[in-house]
């Protein structure tokens, strides 16, 4: 008997015994009755000597009734296709042979599939303490919104043509304006 993980269609995961000799009966542990279209989808390779396993494969069925997809995010290059109902991770050492996979291993397994994630926490408490670049910038190089003045950003009563909204007020061209003008659209004119 060795520990795999099962991977419930909201995306939990949760550690179940797997009896090895029983090897084509997977399906039963994922709550299928028949398993038809339940098979090997991926294996991820590991990095030698980094974890107890050598690799991980996803055992899954690509087809099945709407609602009943799984919605747990997996690693490339199965992050695209979808899968229903539960799915099985199953870990192997260099023998080819089934091992026990603990979720923790999982977890930090899958992290490193997908490159690492970043601790936002740990990010947000850096940004706090980040020197305010426009601080030392003297009142008059800044606008009235405490922005730097340069050619991409203006004041906000100037408009696109470097002109301000005085300006425009200014401006007053009635022949600016269209006329109306008359046209015949008969062919009576045609004739004659």
């Amino acid at each position: 008997m060795v520990n795999i993980i099962l991977v419930d269609k909201s995306g939990d995961l949760k550690l179940c015994k797997y009896n090895v000799d029983k090897g084509d009966e997977l399906y039963k542990k994922c709550k299928f009755k028949k398993q038809d279209n339940f098979e090997k989808r991926t294996t991820w390779k590991t990095k030698k000597n980094k974890y107890d396993f050598t690799s991980v494969s996803l055992y899954s069925r690509d087809t099945g009734k709407a609602n009943t997809e799984n919605k747990y995010d997996f690693p490339p290059p199965v992050d695209t296709p979808l899968y229903f109902g539960v799915c099985a991770l199953v870990a192997n050492d260099e023998n080819d042979d089934c091992i026990d996979l603990s979720i923790e291993a999982w977890e930090t397994f899958y992290e490193e599939l997908f490159g690492g994630f970043e601790n936002l926490a740990d990010t947000a408490a850096e940004d706090n303490n980040e020197e305010d670049e426009l601080e030392s910038i003297p009142a008059e190089m800044k606008t009235k919104s405490g922005y730097l003045k340069d050619d991409f950003v203006v004041e906000d009563n100037q408009v696109e043509n470097g002109s301000t909204e005085s300006d425009e007020e200014e401006y007053d061209d009635d022949s600016a304006e269209l006329e109306l003008e008359e046209y015949s659209y008969s062919d009576e004119d045609e004739s004659n």
